[in-house]
């Protein structure tokens, strides 16, 4: 037995790896790390808005669906309408009748997904009502769990022939995710309604037409320092008239047009025939998130292509204005004085101060001699109004290849600021292009790495731990090359478990609950941590990025004194690594700690019952001027270390 242990022991002495050495240099030469570096990607796909972020819980709620009752189940007489409406924009309502020989009439809203609710939890329900006759008639309105039982009824009285707003706050009596909403006439005669909503009181801000909070407290946990939106390729539409127009996002929530998704039916095995946008969270609630988050706004704007993936469909050069136009208003709707058009619409929504708006896209993943032809107008437009603005180019839909060839060229002939580089690659590649930016041109437009996600197809693209494991690893070569790359968004976002196209998504979701997955932890653990200046640091000469299978970036946090590291061992075995500290002159090391994630499965992931991939903290043992680390197979660790 005694031999059997020592045998054992001194297996376990060789797993660790000889001892690697690295060198922080503290008075080397620094680059500086941009607020917005690390930060967040919005787009409307997997019902990430309406059934998602955005906090209403009906379906069609205005009845503007091409199929006017999806969404809806009627019982009695109820009919759809269109005859002086409420809203303009929004033209469609329902007529509802008890002839006084039912006993019910009225209708259900099934949600999306089913309506979540929490016992205890109040509700606002509100519609925009009328009735042909001045007698004071009932509207019973009822929330119905999953097996069918109205648990809860509470009756709204209404009279008179003008549209009015009528409002009731419900408490769930019961916990459901798949519960639904159902309004009845309970008295003789008609009412029309239109705009039948129904809102969690307690969303996020507790703002009324509000998101919902979990999720946006999930958005603000990360310390996001900018905030992409509104997409993607939303932003172009399958053609153009369903890309997404700003302009129709603003403005009375009441009265802004539906617009069709351009996921609904993009994936033929995830075919979402009910998905639209309601535009009730638009630009002015985007912009108001990015506020209240503490993020860089960077709104993206069409440049007259549709999806070049579906559509061929091209603004012709002469017919182009309107765009650009679109791009400017955007800016004065952003940044304008109460005085001028846009920025009075703005102040009218509530917020008559600036929002600040310092950038802004055009396209998403453009390709071909179309877009720079295009975008080259939107530049000289905008430089010549707005000359503080950074404008953001595309590099197209892949890192590399022809069309990534192409564009960059272009893009430093037209002068933008920013070129957006997206991959969607496997592990692999995240590990092998921790170096990628090493080499850019330093004198070039910068580089904004706007949607990446490593996607592991061997595991049907989960967001597991190894996918977590090689962007964390990826994400070192970000930091270290702040001054290429000043700011990076993973994507997509969100995600319901009932009703997504596409995997895998930082934040997943139900009508009740969320998930971080491990590779939210990873951006959170950057976003917490990302200090103010890049310090050189080396193992054997040369930038830490895969030798023997580590990767490590230093950094510098001005306003605690902290030395910041993150590393990387993504091998199978425990690795050895002295840190030794140049350039302290008078100060040493005084204390560490040490926040990681780890694994010894990499196809671990997390669940909606269960986080088992979440950071640990662990106090670190320094020395004056070094630290020795035994870094954890499959483990990625920030550390910060007081200097004093």
């Amino acid at each position: 037995m005694k031999r059997l242990l020592f045998l054992l022991a001194l297996a376990a002495s060789f797993a660790v790896q000889a001892q690697h050495t690295m060198t922080v240099d503290m008075a080397g030469p620094t680059v500086r790390i941009e607020p917005t570096m690390y930060g967040i990607f919005f787009e409307d796909i997997n019902f990430g808005a309406d059934g998602g972020l955005y906090a209403e819980l009906v379906k069609n709620r205005s009845f503007e669906f091409p199929q006017a009752l999806v969404g809806w189940i009627p019982f009695g007489d109820v009919t759809v309408r269109d005859a002086d409406p409420c809203f303009d924009r929004n033209p469609h309502y329902v007529r509802i009748v008890n002839d006084g020989r039912r006993s019910r009439a009225g209708l259900d809203n099934e949600g999306f997904r089913g309506i979540g609710l929490e016992k205890g939890r109040k509700y606002r329900f509100s519609a925009y009502v009328r009735t042909p006759e001045a007698t004071p008639m009932k509207l019973s309105v009822e929330l119905v769990n999953g097996n069918a039982e109205n648990l809860l009824r509470q009756e709204v009285e209404v009279a008179g022939s003008a549209w009015q707003k009528v409002t009731a706050v419900l408490e769930s009596p019961f916990t459901d995710a798949r519960s639904r909403l159902r309004v009845v006439l309970a008295t003789p005669g008609a009412v029309e309604m239109d705009h039948i909503s129904l809102f969690p009181v307690d969303t996020w801000k507790g703002r009324e037409n509000g998101l919902r909070r979990d999720l946006a407290q999930a958005l603000f946990d990360l310390n996001p320092g900018v905030f992409r939106f509104p997409g993607g390729c939303i932003i172009e539409g399958s053609d153009l008239a369903t890309r997404y127009d700003w302009k129709k996002s603003v403005g009375p929530v009441e009265n802004r047009p539906l617009n069709e998704n351009r996921w609904n039916y993009t994936f033929a095995h995830k075919a979402a025939p009910d998905y639209f946008q309601s535009y009730g969270m638009g630009f002015y609630e985007l912009f108001l998130l990015s506020e209240d988050i503490g993020a860089e706004p960077l709104p993206v704007v069409n440049c007259g292509l549709a999806c070049q993936f579906e559509s061929r469909e091209v603004v012709p050069l002469e017919e182009l204005d309107a765009y650009v136009q679109d791009a400017l208003d955007l800016i004065e709707f952003a940044n304008g004085d109460p005085s001028t058009a846009w920025g009075r619409v703005r102040a009218e929504m509530g917020h008559p101060e600036p929002f600040g708006l310092k950038m802004i896209a055009v396209g998403n993943e453009q390709w071909g001699e179309v877009y720079p032809e295009r975008l080259e107008r939107f530049v000289k437009a905008i430089r010549t109004k707005y000359p503080a603005i950074r404008i953001v180019g595309s590099a197209g839909p892949g890192p590399a290849g022809e069309q990534f060839d192409y564009l960059w060229p272009e893009m430093k002939r037209l002068g933008v600021d920013l070129v957006d580089e997206h991959y969607y690659m496997p592990p692999e590649w995240f590990f092998a292009n921790a170096a990628r930016y090493d080499g850019y041109d330093r004198q070039g437009p910068k580089v904004f790495a706007g949607e990446y996600a490593s996607h592991d197809h061997a595991s049907g693209k989960a967001n597991n731990y190894l996918s977590a494991l090689s962007e964390a690893a990826f994400m070192t070569g970000l930091e270290r090359n702040a001054d290429v790359v000043p700011l990076a968004t993973y994507a997509p976002l969100l995600a319901h478990v009932d009703a997504w196209q596409w995997n895998p998504d930082l934040i997943w979701f139900d009508n009740l609950r969320m998930m971080r997955t491990p590779n939210y932890y990873v951006q959170q653990l950057y976003g917490m941590n990302p200090g103010n200046d890049v310090l050189p640091l080396r193992m054997d000469g040369k930038p830490v990025a895969g030798q023997e299978q580590l990767y490590a970036t230093a950094a510098l946090d001005a306003a605690t004194g902290e030395v910041i590291l993150k590393i990387v061992n993504a091998s199978a075995v425990p690795q050895s690594v002295r840190i030794g500290f140049e350039g302290l002159k008078k100060r040493r090391i005084v204390s560490g700690t040490c926040t990681y994630l780890q694994s010894d499965d990499l196809q671990a992931v997390n669940t909606l019952d269960r986080e088992p991939i979440a950071p640990r903290i662990r106090p670190v043992a320094v020395g004056d001027r070094e630290v020795s680390l035994t870094l954890d197979p499959n483990f990625f660790g920030v550390y910060r270390l007081q200097v004093r």
